[in-house]
C-alpha cells in the first residue's frame, strides 16, 4: 500500500479540513444523520461548510456531490441531505415492477442457458436503475460546486470511481485552480466539472447496478462503483491538501469485533451457532470487502504514518521536504455507527418489494449479525430514517469533540 499521507504540495492554501465519505449502498443513510447534527453547532449556523475539501465514493458521492453543492450553507446542505434519504423509496433507486424483474430473469436465462450457442453478454446488470437517475437530476444542483469554489467556501470535491476496462480507482476531481492531480499504479485523478454520470458512476454498485459511460482524458470508458478499487479511502482528501480529516464510516466495529470473537472461539455454545453460511451471507461478506474494509486499515496506516514523520529528526525532515511528495501529520477523526446495522435491516427487510424478497429469500437466510446484503439493498424510508437518527445520536454523543476537532479553521475566506 502506497503511503497515504505521502502528498504533493500543490498550491493548497493553509490549513484545511476534509470530509471523508465512504461507500455502502442503503447505509450511506447515516452519514446524513451525522452531517445533520454538525450543522447544528453554533459556530456554523447560517455559514459555510467546515470542509473545504469533500472526497467520497458510491453513496459517499451522493452525499458529498449534494453537500459540495451547498458548501456555501452547510445548514441548508445537511438538511436537504437529511430529507433526500429520510424520502427515499425502492422506486427511486431502481425499477421494482414485476415486469422489468421478468426482463433481468430472461436476459438471464440467455446468457446462461444459450450463451454458449447464440453468444451472450446481453444482460448489463441485475436491476434497472433509471429511476435513480431521475431522482438525483432532480434534487442535485450541481453547478452549486462550482459557485462554492468561486467563493472560496470549497477548495475541491473528489468523486472516485472504478475504471471497468483498467480496472484503476479514476478519481475526478472539480477545484480551484492548481490543485493537486496524481497518476499512480493505481489511482488516477482527471480535474473535470462533475456531472450526474460521474455521481452514477460511482456509486453503481457492480453487478446490481450497470457501468456508467464516462468521458476521460478525450477518451469514453465505462465506470462502476468508487470503492471497488479505492483502498485508500482517506487518500483523495490527504492529496488535494487536508491536514485534519474527518471520516463517517457506515461499519459497527463493535459487531465486527464480536462476530471475529464468535469465529475465534472456543466455546461449544458459539461454535454450534457458526452454520454454512447461505449465498446471501456470502454475497454480504462479498460487499463488506469493497465497502467497509479500507477505511479501518487506511485509518491505522494514516496512524503509522503519522507515528513515522512525527520521529523525524530536523536533519532528516530537511530531506523529506526536498522529496517530490514530501510527507505530514494528518490527523484523522472517525464517527462509525454504535449499532450493528445489519441487524436493523434484518428487522425491516420485510420491506422490501415483494419481487425483490422472493430473490432475497433464494439465497438463503443469514443470522441477523450477518445481514448485510439486505442493509446495502434496503432502499426504503423506514431504514434510511433509522439511520439518519442513528447518526444524528452518534454524532450527538461526540459532539465535543468533533466541535473541537473543527475548531481550528483557520481558513482563507477571501470572497470573490
Amino acid at each position: 500500500m502506497q503511503p497515504s499521507c505521502g502528498v504533493p504540495r500543490v498550491s493548497a492554501p493553509g490549513s484545511m479540513t476534509g470530509l471523508v465519505l465512504t461507500a455502502g449502498g442503503a447505509r450511506g443513510a447515516y452519514q446524513a444523520g451525522v452531517i445533520r447534527r454538525i450543522s447544528e453547532l453554533p459556530s456554523l449556523r447560517k455559514g459555510p461548510s467546515p470542509f473545504r475539501i469533500i472526497a467520497g465514493a458510491s453513496a459517499g458521492a451522493i452525499n458529498g456531490a449534494a453537500l459540495a453543492a451547498s458548501n456555501s450553507d452547510f445548514a441548508e446542505g445537511s438538511a436537504l441531505l437529511a430529507r433526500l434519504w429520510s424520502q427515499l423509496t425502492f422506486k427511486d433507486v431502481f425499477r421494482t415492477d414485476s415486469r422489468a424483474l421478468a426482463k433481468t430473469g430472461g436476459l438471464i436465462a440467455l446468457d446462461f442457458a444459450l450463451g454458449g450457442l447464440i453468444g451472450g453478454g446481453r444482460l448489463e446488470a441485475l436491476v434497472d436503475t433509471a429511476p435513480l437517475k431521475a431522482f438525483l437530476g432532480a434534487h442535485l444542483r450541481l453547478e452549486g460546486i462550482a459557485e462554492a469554489i468561486a467563493r472560496n467556501d470549497l477548495y475541491a470535491v473528489a468523486v472516485t470511481a472504478t475504471g471497468y476496462h483498467s480496472g484503476k480507482a479514476f478519481t475526478f476531481v472539480q477545484g480551484q485552480p492548481g490543485h493537486p492531480v496524481w497518476n499512480k499504479s493505481r489511482r488516477v485523478a482527471l480535474p473535470t466539472a462533475l456531472t450526474l454520470d460521474h455521481i452514477r458512476a460511482s456509486s453503481s454498485i457492480p453487478i446490481v447496478f450497470p457501468p456508467v459511460a464516462l468521458a476521460a482524458a478525450g477518451s469514453t470508458a465505462y465506470f462502476g462503483d468508487g470503492a471497488l478499487r479505492l483502498t485508500t479511502p482517506l487518500s483523495p482528501a490527504i492529496r488535494l491538501g487536508a491536514d485534519r480529516i474527518f471520516a463517517i464510516g457506515v461499519r459497527c466495529q463493535e459487531s465486527a469485533d464480536s462476530l471475529l470473537r464468535s469465529e475465534l472461539s472456543s466455546d461449544d455454545e458459539l461454535v454450534a451457532k457458526l452454520q454454512r453460511p447461505p449465498l446471501s451471507q456470502i454475497c454480504g461478506v462479498f460487499l463488506n470487502a469493497i465497502f467497509l474494509d479500507h477505511l479501518d486499515a487506511d485509518v491505522d496506516h494514516l496512524k503509522r504514518m503519522n507515528e513515522l514523520v512525527a520521529g523525524f529528526q530536523p536533519a532528516a525532515r530537511s530531506k523529506a521536504a526536498r522529496a517530490s511528495e514530501p510527507m505530514r501529520i494528518v490527523t484523522p477523526l472517525v464517527l462509525s455507527p454504535s449499532a450493528d446495522l445489519a441487524i436493523i435491516a434484518k428487522t425491516l427487510a420485510h420491506r422490501m418489494p415483494r419481487t425483490l424478497r422472493y430473490v432475497m429469500d433464494g439465497l438463503g437466510t443469514p443470522d441477523a449479525q450477518s445481514a448485510d446484503l439486505t442493509s446495502y439493498l434496503l432502499f426504503d424510508k423506514a431504514f434510511t430514517s433509522e439511520l439518519i437518527q442513528l447518526g444524528y445520536r452518534d454524532a450527538a454523543q461526540r459532539i465535543d469533540e468533533i466541535e473541537e476537532f473543527l475548531a481550528p479553521r483557520t481558513r482563507t475566506r477571501g470572497r470573490r
